[in-house]
């Protein structure tokens, strides 16, 4: 009998780490974009459709055991374009009776004291925070009638092989590589979990196909949180720099004197309470139930600055 076919929104990196574990588990994959090309192995089908296109994403989901939604309009319009294309995916899924495995941020809690819990209150304070609320509420109330079958993965920043424009990605490594000091987002001596690109695809995988994960969002593994100082000094010693440069911080003044110029770090500013308080997430409901530990954050380090190194 032949595989049914999984269907991923997307390209980007969180895409890639999703397709590559399916194709280690023999499962067939195709991938959606606006284009239709993408860096992909020659077994994987790369279509070109519109996802904010409800007949499209209904076309594209035909036969599809279970779809994700890893794509995302750019960061500048998420209140405006990112209802509306995570509607049309779950309309797409919803068609063909899919099940819908979404990936997620955390910015639907808002400022947290302690830990981050599935179990918080949506208590969101910004635009982007709200915007992410209102499509979790979406996700699970077209569960709860029954319209499709949703699980949700939610994962911090993330950082890994492909992964650019992260706070953890193209202003920290390549600097790294060559010895540079590094300038990171916010207060850099604070606990902060860092998810690992792969990790977050397989865990999407993974939940995809239990169904007691249905109906409720999950925290994806993420290796033991330690300070943004400490990740990046690990960097560095994995690099085989010696002494390590310079590590500082930027903190919001910056950022917006930065957004003045780049409409990203205007963004950026009303997500900057994750960087200037503690910021440390709970993946203990995961670990329990699947059995399944995060990649430890130094060989995640060797295979992101691995992959670095092949850009020059």
């Amino acid at each position: 009998m032949k595989t049914p076919t999984h269907v991923i929104f997307g390209t980007g990196p969180l895409a890639q780490a999703v397709m590559k574990e399916l194709l280690r588990q023999g499962i067939p994959v195709r991938m959606v974009n606006r284009s239709g090309k993408a860096p992909v192995p020659d077994a994987v089908e790369v279509v070109a459709g519109d996802a904010y296109d409800p007949q499209v994403t209904r076309h594209l989901c035909q036969g599809a055991a279970v779809v994700y939604q890893c794509a995302q309009p750019p960061y500048t319009q998420w209140p405006e374009k990112f209802p509306a294309l995570q509607a049309s995916i779950l309309l797409g899924a919803a068609a063909h009776g899919s099940v819908l495995v979404v990936a997620e941020n955390l910015y639907m809690y808002g400022p947290v004291s302690g830990s981050l819990q599935e179990d918080l209150p949506y208590a969101a304070t910004t635009r982007k925070g709200y915007t992410r609320a209102r499509m979790s509420e979406a996700l699970l109330a077209a569960h709860r009638q029954g319209k499709v079958q949703v699980v949700m993965g939610r994962g911090s920043d993330f950082y890994g092989p492909g992964v650019l424009g992260s706070s953890l990605g193209e202003r920290i490594f390549p600097n790294v590589l060559v010895g540079k000091p590094v300038t990171a987002i916010g207060n850099v001596d604070l606990p902060h979990t860092y998810t690992y690109i792969d990790d977050f695809g397989k865990a999407l995988v993974l939940l995809g196909q239990q169904e007691f994960a249905y109906g409720r969002a999950w925290h994806v593994p993420n290796a033991p949180t330690r300070s943004t100082r400490e990740v990046i000094e690990l960097a560095f010693k994995v690099a085989g720099i010696h002494p390590i440069p310079p590590i500082q911080g930027m903190g919001t003044l910056m950022m917006r004197l930065g957004g003045l110029f780049i409409p990203e770090a205007r963004e950026t500013v009303e997500m900057m309470y994750e960087f200037t308080d503690p910021f440390v997430v709970d993946d203990s409901a995961f670990r329990q139930s699947f059995g399944i530990e995060a990649t430890p954050l130094e060989e995640g380090i060797q295979h992101t600055l691995a992959w670095y190194q092949t850009r020059g």
